[in-house]
């Protein structure tokens, strides 16, 4: 069988912080939209599929893939690993990468790098989330399909079924698991999208842009987010 190698991206309307967020519209455009659109020039990707609930809550993702022709999955709305196994089941993926849907600066090289590292390696699992170092909203994390499957049957807890990579991470010692990380920890800037002020921060920095977004990499978005901090005189959003 050829290895295949796809992009889950988990995404729902029923946050409770902001709801209806992943389809909010940024210079006409929903959020998640321009995660997918990242998605689709990141070079290692076969296949990209949003995995949503089947409540009604959530049509309107389904509706938003159907019209741009994204593939999608229904499941359960708290088991979130649940339906990265229906993907799995799905789509046959040797190997996936989990994708928040409120990240939608997400750069896609971030994925190719730890796709190379995957590649290389004889890795389980590779990740910038073990050890933080990377912006909220920049998590990457690449897993053996198989890995991950034999890891749903031994789940338990309410949180490794909602957080889908906890119960790896909660056993280290039992993974072949690789970190990248950054030499500076940037892991208190929030380049994710959680509350109306981040989504505020993320329009400020969509409009600084003077090519199409997937041109700019992390740290082309840093120096913009960096430059809106400063003529504020605060956190952009605030």
């Amino acid at each position: 069988m050829v290895a295949r190698i796809g992009a889950i991206v988990q995404a729902r309307m029923s946050s409770q912080r902001f709801p209806n967020k992943v389809l909010h519209e940024v210079a006409g455009k929903p959020m998640l939209q321009y995660l997918l659109e990242r998605l689709e020039h990141c070079s290692c990707l076969d296949t990209i599929v949003v995995a949503t609930s089947a409540e009604d809550s959530d049509k309107a993702i389904v509706d938003h893939c159907k019209e741009h022709g994204i593939a999608f999955c229904q499941g359960p709305i708290h088991d979130v690993a649940g339906r990265f196994k229906e993907v799995l089941d799905r789509y046959q993926f040797s190997s996936f990468v989990r994708v928040n849907g409120d990240s939608p600066l997400l750069d896609q090289h971030l994925i190719e790098k730890a796709v190379d590292i995957f590649s290389k390696g004889n890795f389980e699992i590779v990740t910038n989330v073990l050890k933080r170092t990377y912006p909220k909203g920049q998590s990457v994390e690449v897993l053996r399909a198989d890995t991950f499957r034999n890891g749903y049957e031994l789940m338990r807890k309410n949180e490794h079924f909602e957080h889908v990579t906890t119960f790896f991470y909660d056993r280290p010692d039992n993974f072949r698991m690789q970190n990248f990380a950054l030499a500076e920890n940037l892991s208190e800037i929030h380049l994710s999208v959680d509350t109306r002020r981040d989504m505020n921060t993320f329009a400020a920095i969509i409009s600084k842009m003077d090519r199409p977004h997937w041109q700019y990499g992390l740290e082309e978005i840093l120096s913009i987010h960096q430059q809106i901090w400063y003529t504020a005189g605060r956190e952009p959003g605030a």
